[in-house]
């Protein structure tokens, strides 16, 4: 579930030739639209990871002053912040060939 973290995907902006996108689908807006709806599936895994270990520290107090900061809380946020972007990750596994995607239209055109 966790392949993100195993990437290696730029964790900075990179600039792109977009001719690079376009030949597994054949058109660019497709493949734009595949990483996108990739790094959204990414992006929800991270969120979900990192919402279930801060949920570790939370404390079921109501009083607002007994707010105390956790080093270890720090650690993994801060940890979570210097992953790759969610984009950048879902970006390189479509170059490399390891999202699988389909087009229904597509093959619905094809098999007439």
């Amino acid at each position: 579930m966790a392949d993100f973290k195993k990437s290696n995907a730029d964790s900075t902006t990179v600039t792109r030739d977009l001719r690079q996108l376009d030949p597994e689908t054949g058109n660019i807006y497709e493949s734009v639209a595949i990483v996108s709806k990739r790094a959204n599936q990414i992006s929800v895994e991270i969120k979900e990871e990192l919402t279930g270990k801060l949920n570790e520290f939370a404390t079921h107090t109501d009083n607002l002053e007994e707010v105390f900061e956790n080093r270890e809380q720090i650690e993994i946020s801060k940890y979570y912040e210097r992953l790759p972007k969610a984009v950048n990750v879902a970006l390189q596994e479509f170059l490399e060939g390891k999202v699988y995607h389909r087009n229904p239209s597509k093959e619905a055109k094809d098999g007439l």
